[in-house]
């Protein structure tokens, strides 16, 4: 392993700080265990980024199947580490009283699993529509595709909130779609399809298949409590009639009150103005937040220009 050093992590230290305001009595096992392993693999990454992130031309074409468990664990920079796990620690907190520990940690591993094979896939077909063969170089890294899953499932188990996105009061029902769009407009840096994935995953459980096959390959293993839907909410930013779950007093004061979705604006806002408290190098450059390593190196000027210009083509 090779460890980081040479500066001061700003980004680890203010989610230490952040954990401990939240308590750690008060965060479910499976979730501080993920926050935990993903601390771990920042502090010691089982390779460089270059070597452990997904793509169509090292999963598939190479075999390096192995990438499918470590990129999701491993992170840009301390500042995609803090972005990352405190959206993990707040949907963690919602999701796991809900679905209990051994299910929920099931999911984690199922999505992040399938999470890199759906994004492989999306690249595939991009790489064969648009002739451009450079979408199968596209390596992506970070656990920002789970957590669009667990979005996914949030909303589901949660129905009737209104988010707020980039200023605009928009149905909880939709406000992943427009994330993912508003997310890629800000930081073109980012992982389009690697968050594109985790909605589509998001979906299979809840719309589709998986969750049914998850249950058939789990058998008696697992005590299955997934819940039904709650019937009688109210629309709001948190809190439902049907279900109370104990969340912490003092991490809501310490959010000032910010709903999930005005937490991750505020945070892809301030990811883009204060990078220069230290970002990992991918080629001794300075990258934009995210979980997307193109083969190129281009700036954001550029990738927009590109993706202009691959539009006029249609």
């Amino acid at each position: 392993m090779q460890r980081r050093h040479g500066r001061v992590n700003a980004g680890l230290l203010l989610l230490l700080y952040q954990i401990s305001q939240v308590g750690l009595q008060n965060i479910p096992s499976v979730t501080l265990g993920v926050l935990a392993l993903n601390i771990f693999f920042f502090l010691n990454p089982v390779r460089p980024l270059p070597e452990v992130c997904i793509s169509v031309n090292e999963g598939f074409h190479r075999k390096n199947w192995q990438r499918l468990l470590l990129s999701p664990v491993h992170h840009a920079d301390d500042w995609h580490l803090y972005y990352n796990m405190i959206s993990m620690l707040w949907k963690g907190m919602m999701l796991e009283k809900k679905l209990k520990s051994t299910w929920f940690a099931y999911i984690i591993v199922v999505f992040s699993v399938l999470i890199g094979v759906v994004y492989m896939t999306l690249e595939f077909m991009l790489t064969k529509i648009l002739d451009d063969p450079s979408y199968e170089m596209n390596c992506a890294v970070g656990f920002s595709g789970v957590l669009f899953a667990l979005k996914v499932l949030n909303n589901h188990y949660n129905p009737g909130r209104v988010s707020s996105v980039l200023g605009l009061r928009i149905s909880s029902k939709y406000a992943c779609w427009v994330e993912l769009v508003a997310i890629h407009l800000i930081s073109p840096g980012a992982s389009f399809a690697g968050h594109l994935s985790g909605i589509l995953v998001g979906l299979m459980y809840t719309k589709g298949p998986l969750k049914k096959i998850m249950e058939a390959c789990a058998g008696g293993i697992f005590s299955l409590s997934d819940p039904a839907r709650p019937r009688d909410y109210y629309s709001d930013y948190y809190g439902y009639s049907s279900y109370q779950y104990g969340t912490p007093r003092n991490y809501y004061d310490y959010t000032g009150g910010l709903t999930e979705e005005e937490q991750l604006e505020r945070a892809v806002l301030n990811s883009l103005t204060e990078r220069d408290f230290g970002g990992a190098t991918y080629n001794n450059e300075r990258r934009s937040y995210g979980v997307w390593f193109p083969p190129d190196q281009h700036s954001e000027e550029e990738m927009r220009r590109q993706r202009l210009r691959r539009f006029e083509r249609r």
